[in-house]
């Protein structure tokens, strides 16, 4: 059992052996700061990563619930959902909705902290829970693994508690609001001042210092999904600075690692959306050139699929199929219409397609075709198009 002292150094670390991992976080922030993008992406991606975070924070404690069961715990109200998990992980959205708007200005005091365990527990864990109280005397947790044993209910938990926060308003405005936010995590995750969802509260505060740090401009990352899919170096690197006596130094290592990745994960995805803003640029433009009657109307078809693979992002051929059926209606041999405006997609290089082991085809869009070709290589190859009997992209 590794049981809780109060430290006498709150933030204590080799910044010699955190540099590497520091710069790269940074770094990562930073360009994601500098990306470009439009505002209703990152709505979008906002949205998702919350979801990320919160199945991610509700996995980590344990908690059994699939897709759809988390789906509907972020979309329906705590009172119609089933389980305990589901009202957890609804618990867990509305906060990190909450913490959004927080201006940067609020001082992160007793207030604060208590606010969000509030909000953590308010309709999942309230039952068992008082919502916002520190332990009283004689209620005592142990966590875990291997097991610890967070500071003592009653009078040594208010004092382990207040020095915690008169470090967080002095010595830790010294340090990088990174280093800040994840020493806040292991202190405040050690001590567990509270009977029930410690580590959420721990979490949804680690996410407020990281928009401190540069990430509210652009949008939030899930380090929630991080430590779940790294559980068991997250549960280690904490044991680790437990046992070195409060050296956060393995901590900071892992956490600034993952504020790296997930940034970097997301820098990706926004990427993603500009290449794809740019593809449908090019081909709503290419494709709008075309003359005559009969290449106009296979176009339009061609254009509609393009939509809806760009918004997949990877579909199969047979669901393609079936989703593209209403744009050939009219035609007298749709199946063959299909394959046939699918083949010239392909030839122009504007998908990629790839044969899979039960003989269907994955089907997404090459979003690097708008820096391969010109538009004059464009209306050449439109010319040069093999017929329906030439060589075809799908066979």
């Amino acid at each position: 059992m590794i049981k809780y002292n109060t430290p006498t150094a709150w933030l204590r670390y080799d910044s010699s052996q955190i540099f590497h991992e520091l710069t790269e976080a940074k770094a990562a922030i930073l360009a994601l700061r500098n990306m470009p993008y439009q505002k209703e992406w990152v709505e979008g991606l906002q949205k998702l990563q919350i979801i990320r975070e919160v199945a991610g924070t509700s996995r980590i404690e344990g908690a059994e619930f699939t897709e759809k069961e988390l789906e509907v715990a972020m979309t329906e109200s705590a009172t119609e959902l089933e389980t305990r998990s589901q009202r957890q992980a609804r618990a867990s959205s509305n906060t990190y909705q909450w913490i959004e708007a927080i201006p940067d200005d609020r001082p992160i005091n007793r207030a604060l902290i208590e606010e969000i365990h509030r909000r953590i527990v308010t309709g999942a864990d309230d039952d068992h829970c008082p919502p916002g109280e520190l332990r009283k005397a004689e209620e005592n947790v142990n966590f875990g693994q291997p097991r610890h044993r967070g500071c003592e209910g009653g009078a040594e938990c208010e004092k382990a508690f207040s020095a915690f926060l008169n470090a967080i308003q002095t010595t830790y405005k010294e340090h990088d609001l990174l280093v800040q936010a994840l020493g806040m995590h292991f202190h405040l995750a050690a001590m567990h001042p509270f009977l029930d969802g410690n580590g959420r509260t721990v979490r949804a505060l680690e996410a407020l210092y990281l928009q401190r740090a540069g990430l509210r401009q652009s949008c939030f990352i899930a380090m929630s999904n991080y430590y779940y899919e790294e559980k068991n170096a997250y549960l280690a690197s904490l044991s680790s600075v437990s046992r070195q006596t409060y050296d956060l130094t393995p901590f900071l290592k892992f956490g600034l690692k993952g504020i790296a990745l997930q940034t970097r994960r997301l820098l990706r995805e926004i990427e993603q959306n500009v290449q794809k803003a740019l593809f449908a640029n090019l081909m709503h433009d290419l494709f709008a050139r075309l003359k005559s009657p009969r290449k106009r109307v296979i176009a339009e078809r061609q254009l509609k699929t393009l939509k809806i693979v760009l918004a997949a992002g990877e579909i199969k051929w047979s669901q393609l199929r079936e989703q593209t059926a209403p744009f050939y209606s009219r035609v007298k041999d749709p199946h063959k219409a299909q394959i046939r405006d699918i083949n010239g997609l392909g030839q122009l290089k504007t998908l990629k397609v790839q044969r899979l082991s039960d003989g269907d085809f994955s089907i997404s869009a090459n979003l690097e075709w708008p820096t391969l070709i010109t538009h004059t290589e464009f209306f050449e190859q439109i010319r040069n198009m093999p017929t329906a009997k030439g060589q075809q992209f799908l066979r």
